[in-house]
């Protein structure tokens, strides 16, 4: 692998809606056999909400804020990109314990200046998103979005480093209470004492290592860095398809200037999957019922705000509009290579929107920021039923006709969700 990826850090990104493959790829990217001398998987936006899933010898967990790298014993970084939830991550280093970690939290590095998310965020996010009744968004419930936009409207927003100073905590906890306080009465959720949350915040900070820049330029020296992604770049807060998207930068961006900041090169990763997935609310034009009844989803189900995991054929205009956002990516994962020989086995094959009707194969990439656009595309994309064809049925051919739709060498497939069913493509390596 060190052909393709030289001496660069990698950039690990989902192409598609979020659940192509991440934590799985990265996991296997951290693995001794890969012989990538990964001194530290980054964490580059996001927060509790991420859900990756990763299958080591018998052994399953569902990595939110820790690094997918972590059973093979390599550090976390979160990045100021980041927003940290003590809680979540205290619950998640228990079950990752309970699975042979050893000290999970010792392996964390948490960048000081990195947005806490609190359980105010949360009633708060949960409030708003029952208010919208049948237009629901598709939040995750978890607190991202309200811990993203309060910031933006409070400079004095708690951060990690606030942990530190219990005082000065607690009044910025008691001022967003005050601020929340009206949207969550007239609903059934609630937030603990203030007290309490900045005692749980203390002990936190107690058992991890926190530092101004995250240690990222100490571990960048020990060897190579791995960036890993949450959610997809379809959800990305300024170039997916709001309202239906996240509060944070998806696209690789963010990880490019820190991977710059060490002086370093990087080499951008795409991973996606041989059909279309969607959990919640939006737009999905390939979506297909029928698909989704021969391809059963192990790890991923209904959500309680996020709503239902959807399944759909291969939108190849998404994909190459996925890849444009990314600025292009240097090589790319494909995963779920099963589910191409299993879906047609069951009499119902996968079949791919190669163009939109009036629209063509490319969706126009609007100006920087332009809601009003990514909303317009959000409508066009809602209105529209695209023509579908079959894909090819061998997977390698799938794999190959995936890599010249984003102009981009195959690295990595998959298929099945364990470590073991990962391959390197040695055709585009050699």
């Amino acid at each position: 692998m060190t052909t393709v990826f030289g001496d660069c850090d990698i950039i690990v990104v989902d192409l598609g809606f979020g659940d192509a493959g991440k934590g799985a790829t990265v996991d296997w990217l951290c693995s001794p056999g890969a012989g990538l001398d990964v001194a530290a998987v980054v964490r580059f936006n996001g927060g509790a909400q991420a859900a990756h899933n990763v299958v080591v010898d018998g052994r399953h967990h569902t990595f939110s804020q820790f690094g997918s790298g972590t059973f093979s014993g390599v550090p976390t970084v979160l990045s100021p990109h980041v927003l940290v939830e003590p809680i979540a991550l205290a619950t998640e280093a228990r079950a990752l314990a309970g699975l042979g970690v050893p000290n999970p939290l010792q392996l964390l590095h948490i960048d000081a200046a990195a947005l806490l998310t609190t359980p105010i965020h949360v009633a708060a996010n949960r409030a708003r998103e029952d208010a919208r009744g049948n237009g629901r968004h598709g939040s995750c419930g978890k607190g991202i979005g309200e811990t993203a936009a309060y910031a933006l409207d409070h400079p004095d927003a708690p951060t990690v480093g606030d942990c530190h100073r219990p005082a000065v905590l607690r009044a910025k906890l008691s001022a967003m209470a005050d601020h929340y306080r009206g949207l969550v009465a007239p609903s059934v959720h609630r937030w603990p004492d203030l007290d309490d949350m900045v005692t749980m915040c203390s002990e936190f900070v107690a058992a991890v290592r926190i530092a101004e820049d995250g240690d990222l330029a100490a571990l960048a020296n020990q060897g190579r860095l791995v960036y890993e992604g949450a959610q997809g770049v379809l959800l990305d807060e300024w170039r997916g398809f709001h309202p239906h998207t996240t509060w944070s930068t998806v696209e690789p961006s963010n990880a490019r200037a820190l991977s710059d900041k060490q002086g370093r090169g990087s080499h951008v990763l795409g991973v996606t999957r041989t059909y279309t997935t969607r959990h919640g609310a939006g737009p999905m034009p390939t979506e297909n019922p029928e698909l989704g009844a021969v391809l059963p989803e192990l790890h991923n189900d209904t959500g309680s705000y996020q709503g239902a995991f959807r399944i759909g054929d291969l939108d190849e205009v998404l994909l190459r509009y996925a890849a444009n956002v990314c600025g292009s990516v240097d090589s790319l994962a494909v995963t779920h290579l099963d589910a191409v020989t299993r879906a047609a086995a069951a009499g119902n094959p996968i079949r791919s929107a190669r163009r939109y009707p009036d629209v063509g194969d490319l969706l126009p990439l609007g100006p920087w920021r332009d809601l009003a656009h990514q909303q317009h595309l959000t409508d066009v994309l809602s209105a529209l039923t695209p023509d579908t064809s079959e894909l090819p049925t061998h997977p390698a051919e799938v794999a190959t006709h995936l890599g010249s739709l984003v102009d981009a060498p195959v690295v990595l497939t998959s298929s099945g969700p364990s470590r073991a069913a990962r391959h390197i493509r040695e055709p585009a390596i050699a």
